[in-house]
């Protein structure tokens, strides 16, 4: 389903809300009216019935009087006959309905308006007895008139109002929907990679709060993208170290080993040849290759970790700083359900706990360090901290402290770092176990 846009859908309900309110004002005018005119005309007839009561009271209708009543401009809605005993009717005749028909109201809204048709009749006995027949016939057209033209003048006004809202609705929306279309359009270009691109401030504040996030989000991109190229300039240059290490390891030790093996071999293939002190001594040179080859092997990866579990593997990294570096004191507390971990998460610890430690002999120059490891709710949380003189800002200069913040998002975790000049520091590290 294809979305509309803004302009669209504030237009939409503004219509469907003006056509409600014409709707339902247009009933209420209705019936509003319907009531008016009814208690008009009811109103009409009853002053008509006490003037004319009054009127004969006290002598027969005379033809001076009946123009006299006709020019009454409350019973303008009546048509008023008098029949007297002899069977004549007098009637009074309105010339305001003729005049002024081409403004007549639509036969619709007098049919909705004029209700029932309202006829009277009511006798008057005059003081000599004789009695009158007053027969009063309703016709509210002036009034249904009247009526219909105050409404057109309502509806009128009311859509013009709507239309003039529709107006300053689009007048403002042009405005809103091109900061809009300014900002989606920032977002491109730093969706592309472009994170120097900068939104202008705007005179709104709610769009320009909205900048000022984007501006400093894309500065954010920005710099955590040098970061990553950096600490990827600085993996691959540690792995041409490591590389062109293990190969001057190879050629020195592996190839000068085999070297004289295969030397003394010869040697003991000759005739009158020391077997003894040249097995002894392939014997020895074996046992040096040996070395050297568990010491590439535990470089590359601690086997200890995959055949004893994180825990031993731990151990096994402190006895080897403690020869290392007697005067540092390392303390661990871990949980026996490391070595149930995950072998991604498990060498991703290790070599956090490796990167800390090293930091510490080279940087920290503390006398303690202590690495607790602990499972609680699902969360595991790893604490290295140290005595030492702390740092500041690491984070940004530090390619072991990023490489270990990045080796934490990897695993979904979050690492903090709390450090202060001669404080010491104290890394934390939690990570999510699904």
């Amino acid at each position: 389903m294809d979305s509309m846009s803004l302009r669209y859908q504030i237009n939409i309900r503004i219509f469907f809300l003006s056509l409600s309110v014409l709707l339902l004002g247009g009933s209420i005018a209705i019936w509003q009216a319907r009531t008016a005119v009814n208690t008009e005309v009811n109103s009409s007839i009853q002053l008509a019935v006490k003037l004319i009561s009054f009127g004969f009271s006290h002598s027969s209708p005379t033809p001076d009087w009946l123009p006299q009543l006709n020019a009454l401009e409350e019973i303008r809605h009546l048509t008023v006959r008098i029949q007297q005993p002899s069977g004549q009717i007098i009637t009074t005749h309105h010339g305001t309905h003729a005049a002024g028909h081409e403004h007549n109201p639509p036969q619709w809204f007098i049919n909705l308006v004029q209700g029932e048709p309202l006829n009277t009749q009511h006798t008057l006995t005059l003081d000599d007895g004789k009695q009158l027949m007053l027969l009063i016939q309703a016709n509210p057209l002036d009034e249904i008139t009247e009526v219909w033209q105050e409404n057109i003048a309502f509806f009128t006004s009311f859509c013009s109002l709507t239309l003039l809202s529709f107006f300053a609705v689009n007048l403002v929306f042009n405005k809103t929907l091109n900061s809009i279309t300014t900002i989606v359009n920032a977002l491109k270009v730093i969706e592309s990679g472009q994170y120097q691109q900068k939104l202008p401030p705007f005179a709104i504040k709610e769009y320009d709060d909205i900048a000022n996030a984007i501006n400093q989000l894309a500065d954010k991109l920005s710099s955590v993208k040098q970061e990553n190229r950096a600490l990827t300039q600085h993996t691959l240059a540690i792995q041409e170290d490591e590389r062109q290490r293990l190969a001057q390891e190879l050629h020195d030790e592996l190839g000068q080993s085999l070297t004289a093996i295969k030397v003394m071999a010869v040697t003991t293939a000759r005739p009158k040849a020391d077997i003894k002190q040249s097995t002894d001594a392939i014997i020895s040179t074996c046992n040096h290759l040996m070395t050297v080859v568990r010491s590439m092997m535990h470089q590359l990866h601690p086997l200890i970790l995959t055949e004893l579990g994180l825990k031993a593997t731990l151990e096994d990294l402190i006895n080897h700083w403690a020869i290392r570096q007697p005067a540092l004191k390392i303390s661990l507390e871990c949980t026996n359900q490391a070595d149930n971990l995950d072998a991604k998460i498990a060498i991703q610890l290790f070599r956090i706990v490796q990167e800390c430690l090293t930091n510490t002999v080279r940087h920290a120059e503390a006398t303690h360090a202590s690495i607790r490891l602990a499972i609680d709710q699902r969360i595991l949380k790893l604490t290295v901290a140290d005595n030492g003189q702390g740092c500041v800002n690491s984070e940004k200069t530090g390619f072991g402290l990023l490489g270990m913040k990045e080796r934490i998002n990897s695993l979904g975790g979050e690492l903090t770092l709390q450090s202060s000049p001669q404080q010491g520091m104290t890394i934390l590290a939690s990570i999510p176990l699904s």
